[in-house]
């Protein structure tokens, strides 16, 4: 039962891969902190579709707040992920020019990456560049090497985050949207569907609804949250053999542009778009738009008009009315805004973490650092290291497609935050995510899952 008269250090509203992060940073300080939820499952949001690029913050604007947490998470990502066995798929990326236009902007780039601290850059010449992709398309003309720039797995890191903090004493309350606050001036005492949870300061997640919580609790807002729909469109496994780079287009004031690369569960993805909406809920696909994409793909790499699509899927990235982060300090309410955080959230998460983290201490609070606080070790789900299936004693396989054990299924139901809903689970298994999107395996998911996540899984036309 939980305590009516307990009081947090930290409230964190918002479970998406930023509110991960700041759950695992600020309990590794010591603090006693609680997550609060409004979806079933954490991730729910925004942080359910990107691109999963670790960046190295080469086109970041000089001197931002972005550019200094992107290239803090970037260090933390690759000084944790062994220990919580999180993969690294090392890719290097190239900025490909397809027109004189394009070329006449690469020096431009090349010097703003070099003053970025990203001194490994080099230029390409169209023959060097079809040298290191020979499936590109003749009609390049040149590129820019940006070594370093890798591809992650980005739904397992931050659950990884997350179940850290769990393991160090964070609480984690899912359904508990917070739909009214009240400051005495010492404390907040926030309202959730679940009841009353008191904290001495509430950091600011929540995403998509950024803006909305802060109206509600602080009636006022200081941004405003203009979502930006990318739609994306998943190529199938044997696309992946056709790049070993992450392909990216020359970037316009307003978005970077549709990329190209592979992913570590052995796919090409192609994407994102960028288009405003007012629907912060909904993000949908059409059908022109897809078209546009794979046209675009297949532009850039001729061989893709042969291989067949195996997912489309969309989501929304919480942009404001500037392009800058949004993160503020309001100590005389012990408030802390974390919003506005766009494509590069996933690099920049753990940087972001510390960067608030440090704004927290300014509030005059003392927090001891843990000693030898527990480290989670994470399934793994990447395709170019060793998974369950390949194990002789795996058992039985539920999605052939993904190639997804009975096993691993078992074990996102179960044991520290566990999947609260089905797209919880795909995002810890993969399972009904592969080329036949569940029609083989989803009746059987739907038998394994009955009464244990948050709404049935209706088994559709998937049979066996």
């Amino acid at each position: 039962m939980k305590n009516a008269d307990e009081i947090f250090d930290v409230a964190i509203i918002g479970g998406g891969v930023v509110g991960c992060a700041m759950a695992r940073r600020l309990t590794l300080d010591g603090a006693k902190l609680v997550l609060l939820e409004r979806a079933p499952d954490i991730l729910s949001g925004a942080s359910k579709a990107n691109s999963a690029i670790l960046h190295t913050g080469f086109d970041a604007p000089p001197d931002s707040l972005e550019l200094a947490c992107v290239q803090a998470g970037y260090r933390e990502y690759r000084e944790i992920r062994k220990a919580m066995n999180l993969p690294l798929l090392e890719t290097d990326a190239m900025v490909v020019a397809w027109t004189g236009a394009d070329m006449d902007k690469l020096d431009a780039i090349e010097n703003q990456a070099r003053q970025n601290g990203v001194t490994a850059v080099r230029r390409l010449t169209a023959r060097e560049t079809r040298a290191r992709e020979p499936e590109l398309s003749s009609a390049t003309l040149g590129a820019l090497l940006v070594p370093g720039e890798h591809v992650i797995d980005p739904w397992t890191a931050p659950l990884a985050y997350l179940r850290q903090a769990v393991a160090n004493g964070a609480q984690v309350r899912l359904n508990s949207g917070v739909t009214a606050g009240r400051f005495d001036g010492a404390a907040w005492q926030l309202d959730t569907p679940g009841g009353s949870v008191r904290a001495t300061v509430v950091v600011n997640c929540a995403g998509l609804h950024g803006d909305t919580v802060e109206q509600r609790l602080l009636g006022r807002t200081w941004f405003t949250i203009k979502p930006r729909k990318g739609q994306f469109v998943v190529y199938d496994k044997a696309a992946a053999k056709l790049l070993g780079s992450i392909i990216l287009p020359v970037p316009s004031e307003r978005t970077k542009g549709v990329v190209l690369t592979r992913t570590v569960f052995g796919n090409l993805l192609v994407g994102p778009t960028a288009e405003d909406q007012d629907d912060r809920e909904r993000a949908s696909v059409e059908a022109p738009v897809l078209d546009s994409l794979i046209a675009t793909a297949v532009k850039m790499v001729p061989a893709l008009e042969t291989i067949p699509v195996t997912a489309v899927y969309a989501g929304l990235r919480p942009a404001t009315e500037i392009k800058d982060y949004r993160v503020r300090a309001i100590a005389e309410q012990n408030w802390i805004s974390v919003g506005g955080i766009r494509s590069t959230g996933l690099t920049a998460a753990l940087g972001l973490a510390t960067h608030v983290a440090t704004l927290h201490a300014a509030f005059g609070g003392s927090l001891t650092p843990l000693k030898d606080p527990a480290v989670p070790q994470m399934a793994n789900l990447a395709d170019h290291r060793d998974r369950p299936w390949q194990a002789t004693d795996h058992g039985e396989i539920v999605c052939h497609c993904e190639l997804v054990t009975r096993g691993e299924i078992e074990a996102a139901l179960q044991g520290p935050l566990p999947a609260g809903d089905f797209g919880g689970l795909k995002r810890r298994t993969r399972v009904c995510m592969g080329r036949c999107q569940g029609f083989y395996c989803q009746a059987r998911v739907a038998a394994l899952t009955a009464g244990r996540l948050a709404e049935p899984l209706s088994v559709g036309p998937a049979h066996g």
